[in-house]
């Protein structure tokens, strides 16, 4: 367990955390250096995966202090099912449906709106701490960067929480991203696994695709994704030299 010195002041440094390997890694750094931290602050979208919240109990042991947990006032499910549009072509209509790259509803209503309105209600100035790393820099605007800052790339920021004994029950052995179990942007080869070792998840995913107004992906109902998936592993039990492209 890390012990920490407490800060005070007009400036409160609060870090953005996510539970992923980036922002864990940036958290770890940060203290291991003597950074001062004010607040851990995390969004809790209600679609994370259980092994995540597992992981967020076992950080704040590790480091001895408890991570600030924000919650949207309307759930995920509110906004994707009930909340009734008032503009637009759906107006009137209920649901924002399934995210897209043209409309990720999720990431303003339940992380974006959720922090601006925690920061807003800091009297003091705020610096914000984001776990961006080096490979993607670009993403970086009027934030603090540390990963950036010391050049830890993804790879590197993972074999660090590696190193510190975090593992999140082995989702990045799956997935290049451990973000809402339920995003439709996810890559196929994520979806796949998702498929083939979260079951009870992906019964939950099939339940969202039936009452959605949209389809899950362009191509893909998730009825349509298990159709495919069950059928490429059929075809590598019956000819197991077979690789997919």
């Amino acid at each position: 367990m890390m012990h920490l010195p407490k800060w005070g002041g007009k400036l409160k440094h609060i870090v953005s955390f996510s539970g992923g390997k980036d922002s864990t890694a940036m958290l770890l750094m940060m203290l291991e250096k003597g950074m001062p931290v004010d607040d851990i602050v995390c969004c809790d979208t209600g679609k994370e995966f259980p092994a995540m919240y597992e992981h967020w109990k076992k950080v704040e042991d590790y480091i001895g202090r408890k991570i600030t947990i924000l919650k949207a006032e309307h759930s995920y499910d509110y906004w994707m099912f009930d909340h009734v549009k008032t503009k637009g072509k759906r107006k009137g209509e209920r649901g924002y449906g399934w995210a897209n790259m043209l409309c990720r509803w999720c990431t303003k209503a339940l992380k974006t709106s959720v922090l601006n309105n925690y920061h807003k209600g800091i009297n003091d100035e705020v610096k914000e701490y984001v776990g961006i790393a080096y490979d993607e820099r670009h993403r970086c605007k009027g934030k603090k960067y540390p990963l950036v800052d010391w050049q830890v790339t993804e790879k590197d920021a993972l074999e660090y929480c590696y190193s510190k004994g975090f593992d999140w029950g082995g989702l990045y052995k799956h997935f290049d991203r451990v973000s809402c179990w339920c995003c439709p942007l996810k890559k196929m080869g994520e979806l796949k696994m998702l498929y083939l070792h979260y079951p009870d998840i992906w019964k939950k995913l099939k339940d969202m695709d039936v009452k959605a107004y949209n389809q899950f992906k362009k191509n893909y109902s998730v009825e349509m994704l298990e159709e495919k998936f069950s059928k490429e592993c059929r075809k590598v039990e019956e000819f197991p030299l077979f690789k997919e492209e």
